[in-house]
């Protein structure tokens, strides 16, 4: 009795999270974060999320540590997935990357928060930056 009562368990929490998923929806989002650091770096900015034609601004803010020096400005701007709401993109996203960026350079990443919300980003960096560091990012509704 008790296999088949965890059986069914599992088959409605699996049926209920399909459905969670199946209903997701998607947007755009851009935004402009600009970095700065000697060894620890931090970073800010601020961007707009598109979703179910209406504008939401944003704040972005976040750290890095590891080997970092130099300042950039980069615009970055994509698909955000997985949400049905658009609280659903705040949260933290972590990244681990190395790179480098004299003058202008082309920035193109995939981040995950907490909640699910895939951003695929792209875009331009411009400055001086030399990078080999673990960045967390965090985005909220303003």
């Amino acid at each position: 009795m008790r296999a088949r009562l965890r059986t069914a368990l599992i088959a409605l929490a699996t049926l209920a999270a399909s459905a969670t998923i199946a209903h997701a929806d998607s947007g755009t989002i851009r935004f402009k974060v600009l970095k700065g650091g000697w060894f620890i770096g931090a970073s800010g900015g601020s961007g707009v999320l598109s979703f179910r034609g209406r504008q939401y601004p944003l704040s972005i803010g976040g750290v890095s540590a590891g080997l970092v020096f130099g300042a950039s400005e980069t615009r970055l701007s994509g698909r955000v997935s997985n949400i049905n709401r658009p609280s659903d993109v705040a949260g933290v996203y972590g990244a681990g990357g190395a790179g480098a960026a004299l003058g202008r350079g082309v920035s193109a990443i995939v981040l995950t928060n907490e909640k699910g919300a895939v951003l695929e980003l792209s875009g331009r960096q411009t400055g001086l930056m030399v990078n080999a560091d673990l960045s967390g990012l965090a985005i909220s509704l303003r």
